[in-house]
Parts: structure tokens; sequence; C-alpha cells
């Protein structure tokens, strides 16, 4: 049996690079239920940048926007508009991370680089991944500190949380061609290896497809899909993102919750739109997917899609476009021992999407 040489313990979180951290952060704390816990900024000795700590459950999101105007960050924001920058990952050593995974080919962004304040010393390294993303490795030690240094805590007075518990995955898009040099890269450079993948058969429709794989790390806690666009008569999801995000990048987020139907119902009183499957969806669905402990009449009103493999079942439901770009989104899922992806939704779902698709006239 191999050695795992990077040991994850978590997803750390997210930072998404935006136009306005103070607004974002306000978004998600009315809308999606994220209560903002530290900040970094002027207040706190930061002349260039502000960030704000989102947090509900285990999940973190980190909300960043530049102080001045001739910035990378308001760059990246022009250039993609608001988007997941880093992908952080918790490991036990960060100098070990970065030795391995330089060693199998990785781009180094930032070397190891050690940062003490008061509560501690917090250790971090990037490496490059695809498009403008990056992966950082943390490093928390003994770090007692509310997140990192420069950050200071705030008393967090915000709206009630709707019910997600952490990150479940992270998938990216990639141009036609690039999905399988990714495979290998996470193989190759992260030890990862792949759970699933699905065809251009899987995801289609008469008029558009995608391909994609899913790579996970040993503990299986950290997966991400990788998706390319396949060949087909009109432009696909996946072509439509690239143009208007001008290149590869993360195209949804996927959090967990316990309890999908209270969480969307919070979600939709407050104006989160999402995707609306047909009702014929519906139709076949108790004899497809079988006993489940929900009512499956609440799940098609609230629109929420069910799928099951040998190992249970899981239910989703995906957001549309967090801005104007139609970029970025996300989906909710709760799962009941399943570990897939809700294959059996795939075709229902891309019909949904590239029927919004048309509506933007980008098919």
């Amino acid at each position: 049996m191999s050695t795992d040489f990077l040991p994850i313990k978590r997803i750390d979180h997210l930072e998404y690079y935006v136009g306005n951290a103070k607004q974002a952060a306000h978004f998600y704390d009315r809308v999606f239920g994220f209560r903002a816990t530290a900040k970094l900024g002027l207040e706190t000795g930061s002349r260039d940048r502000s960030s704000y700590l989102m947090e509900q459950g285990k999940a973190r999101f980190v909300l960043t926007s530049a102080l001045v105007p001739d910035h990378e960050i308001n760059r990246h924001c022009a250039l993609h508009g608001d988007s997941v920058k880093i992908i952080a990952l918790e490991v036990g050593d960060v100098e070990s991370a970065m030795g391995e995974t330089k060693a199998r080919g990785a781009t180094v962004v930032q070397p190891p680089r050690a940062q003490q304040d008061s509560h501690g010393v917090l250790k971090t390294g990037i490496i490059k991944y695809a498009g403008d993303v990056e992966f950082k490795f943390v490093e928390r030690g003994d770090y007692t500190g509310c997140f990192a240094p420069g950050f200071q805590s705030i008393e967090a007075h915000g709206s009630e949380p709707v019910g997600l518990a952490a990150i479940d995955h992270i998938v990216t898009n990639v141009h036609l061609g690039e999905m399988n040099y990714w495979v290998r890269w996470f193989e190759k450079t992260m030890g990862f290896t792949q759970l699933c993948g699905f065809t251009d058969k899987d995801i289609s429709t008469d008029y558009s497809a995608l391909m994609s794989k899913v790579m996970e790390d040993g503990t299986g806690k950290c997966k991400f899909p990788i998706n390319e666009p396949a060949e087909g008569k009109k432009k696909s999801q996946i072509e439509e993102y690239l143009d208007f995000h001008c290149g590869p990048g993360v195209q949804h987020v996927a959090m967990n919750t316990r309890d999908i139907c209270k969480t969307v119902r919070i979600l939709r009183e407050r104006d989160v739109d999402f995707l609306r499957i047909p009702d014929t969806y519906y139709d076949e669905l108790r004899d497809r997917v079988g006993h489940i402990d929900e009512d499956y009449d609440e799940l098609q009103d609230l629109g929420i899609l069910v799928d099951r493999d040998e190992d249970g079942y899981l239910l989703q439901i995906f957001t549309g476009p967090m801005q104007d770009r139609p970029t970025l989104f996300y989906e909710v899922i709760e799962r009941h021992g399943s570990r897939g992806f809700g294959l059996g939704n795939f075709k229902a779902l891309f019909v949904s999407l590239e029927r919004e698709q048309a509506k933007r006239g980008n098919l």
C-alpha cells in the first residue's frame, strides 16, 4: 500500500476575490446565513485589501477586495467577475506539502511562509491550479487566533443560518482537451485518485454535452470534479461559463445540509433563484429511486432532485448564477450513504441549464 505523501485534514476555506467585500459579506449573511466572524482591513493594519471571514457550520469563506485601484484583485475581478481565487487545504506540515508537490511538478506561487502574532504561528504555501485558481496549504499547528494574523474577531450579528454544514465538493470547468491533463496532475502532484467519471453519453442533450471526472484525496474528504465541454451542435453550459469567466475556474461549490427541505425553503424565502426541473421529472421518480425518508410531494414542490446508487441516495438542488455573468453558482446536497454526484439527475439538470442558457442568448 502506497504512503499518502500529501495527507489533508480538511478543506480549510475558500477565498473569493470580489469587487466589494463589505457588500458581498452582507449578501452571504442575509441570503445564505453565513456569519461574519473576523475581518482584515484598514482597522487591522492592512493597507491594500479588505477581507471578511464568513462561517456557517464547518464551512468558511473569505471574501476579499482591493483598497487601491492598481491591484491584482481588481484585475482578477475585471477579468473573471467575483469568483473563487484560492482553495485552502489544511495540512499537518506545509514544508512537506510544498516540497512533495513541487517535486512532482507543481508550479509554486508562494513558497512556505510563516506569519506570527500574539496567538502563535500560521504557515502557508501556494501552488497554481487551473486558470487563475490556486491551492493554498495551511498549517495551523498551535495557532489560537480567530483565523490568521492580521484578522480580528468581530461580533457576529447576522441572519439565522440556513443549515449549511460543510463544503461537499468543488467543481472546476476547463477547456476542451484539458480535463485529462488535470486528472493526471491531481494523480501525480497531489496523490489523488479518480472516484468516478462521466462521458458525453451520460451528460448530453440533442444540442450540447459535457464530460466530467471526479478526483478525491486519500481520506475521501476532498472531492474535485473537473468538467470540460464535449463537441455538440450548439454551445454547452461549460463553454458559456468559459466565455464569461474568461477561462477555467470554479463553476460551483456544493454545500452539505442535514435537512435540504428546510434549507431550500429558507433560501427561497430569501429570494435565491434555483434551477427549475420540469414536473415530468417526478413522474417516474418513485419507481426509479424507491423508498426514501423524505416526502416526494414536498421534494417536487421545492424542485429538489433525488438519485440512488449502490451506497444509498442523495438529494440535491442547484441555484442560478450568483451574479449577472453566468458563472459561479451553488449546489445544496443532502447525502444518505451515497458517495455519488447524481448521475440519474444529469439529463434533467442539463436540459434545465440549457433552457436558462437559451434565455440568455448563449446556446
